[in-house]
């Protein structure tokens, strides 16, 4: 699972993409069964890595591999209560619900913050690019 780009998702988040390739499982294959919320999280984690050929890096918690963490404040009212924590990750949370995320180990979120590159910079480079492209397009 993936999120290539805003031409086919426009808010990237990886959590509704979860959600949609459960749901699109069970419709398209008639089945309520297939595509569960532990196999998606694994399409999302570890078979992403492997489709990658990164799975001895990353994808799974384990001893030697990069540490990429992600914690969630679970006590919103949308996720509260919580009987199946995967369940929930899969069907009713989104990366808004993000409050810290460490990469190889560095935290690089904190609070729903990112605190490793100028978020403001970042935004208005962006904005120019997609002028530039925009502009690009009517001509």
């Amino acid at each position: 699972l993936g999120t290539d780009g805003c031409a086919s998702n426009n808010d990237l988040d990886l959590f509704g993409e979860m959600g949609m390739a459960a749901r699109c499982h069970k419709v398209f294959s008639g089945n309520p069964e297939v595509g569960s919320a532990r196999e998606v999280l694994h399409m999302a984690t570890l078979n992403g890595a492997r489709a990658l050929g990164w799975d001895s890096e990353i994808g799974s918690l384990e001893v030697g591999k990069q540490a990429d963490i992600v914690a969630m404040d679970l006590r919103r009212p949308h996720l509260t209560p919580v009987y199946d924590p995967i369940s929930h990750l899969v069907y009713a949370a989104s990366g808004r619900d993000v409050t810290h995320v460490w990469v190889a180990g560095l935290q690089v979120v904190v609070h729903g913050e990112v605190v490793t590159v100028d978020v403001g910079a970042v935004m208005a480079e962006v904005r120019k690019m997609a002028g530039a492209i925009s502009a690009g397009m009517s001509t």
